[in-house]
């Protein structure tokens, strides 16, 4: 008797362990699909994920900017709203940062469309010399970033990313 006890009290310690007792289903949040009217975009964690990447490669982090969150908002919604990937769309880089009251002494942007995550488009930026350029450059300190969900365009999701250094006047 003590030994199917034992068995038991065996197995029902081994059955939690399949799941570690975590039976959350809520994916990270890199990985949440973009490609929803109700999906937001942590743009913390998408400083993490740039900063980490940059660190990895000798450079310093960077931080959320609330100007430059707008300034790549409104790129992708400019994007979005005419089915069209450019960084011109809006505008040339420079005058929409300035815009934006962002005062900037260098500035790069990553626009992209058609990936639904920010896994997905992180990944494209890296696989791409002029986009792993920007998220490499020198000096940036500063970031914004959008994705604009359009259910009735070719792409679906439209990205921006902005990084910036401020002027320190």
């Amino acid at each position: 008797m003590r030994r199917m006890a034992g068995a038991i009290l065996a197995l029902t310690m081994l059955s939690g362990c399949g799941t570690g007792g975590d039976t959350s289903t809520e994916q990270p949040a890199f990985y949440v699909s973009m490609a929803n009217a109700s999906a937001k975009l942590d743009p913390n964690v998408a400083a993490s994920m740039i900063s980490g990447y940059r660190q990895n490669n000798g450079l310093g982090a960077v931080a959320v900017d609330p100007l430059l969150m707008k300034a790549a908002e409104a790129q992708s919604n400019a994007m979005a709203s005419r089915n069209k990937l450019d960084h011109n769309v809006a505008g040339a880089l420079d005058k929409r940062i300035k815009a934006s009251g962002f005062d900037a002494t260098k500035a790069v942007e990553n626009v992209s469309a058609g990936y639904h995550t920010l896994a997905e488009a992180f990944s494209g930026w890296r696989d791409s010399p002029p986009h792993k350029a920007n998220m490499l450059a020198t000096g940036v300190t500063k970031i914004g970033i959008a994705a604009t969900y359009a259910p009735n365009t070719k792409y679906k999701v439209f990205w921006t990313l902005i990084l910036a250094a401020p002027d320190a006047r």
